[in-house]
């Protein structure tokens, strides 16, 4: 499905409003000056409000899937419609607020 490409300053969170950033940006493609997202590199997790005796807090969270049709040194794309799992509570990642211009599909 398209959507917006995720950059390194998109809003990303956990359900819980733990903020979510990207280990592994790409180092080749930039948008809104600042470098993209792909599926293979993992997201990091910070302020989850779970508490550990309910499972969390979320702490790591993979893509599973982003762009079908556009690539960065090989790899995926993530886009804004992409499906991520966090690690250890297996809920999603959402985001909120992130660049509009570049749209992959």
């Amino acid at each position: 499905m398209p959507g917006p490409i995720l950059h390194v300053g998109a809003t990303v969170k956990c359900v819980h409003a733990g903020t979510a950033t990207p280990t592994i940006p790409s180092a080749r493609v930039f948008v809104g000056g600042q470098p993209i997202a792909t599926v293979p590199g993992p997201y990091v997790v910070a302020g989850c409000t779970l508490p550990p005796n309910a499972g969390g807090p979320c702490v790591t969270a993979n893509y599973l899937s982003g762009a079908t049709r556009v690539f960065s040194m090989g790899a995926p794309v993530i886009v804004t419609t992409g499906q991520a799992v966090c690690a250890p509570t297996g809920t999603p990642l959402i985001p909120s607020v992130s660049q509009k211009k570049v749209i992959a599909m």
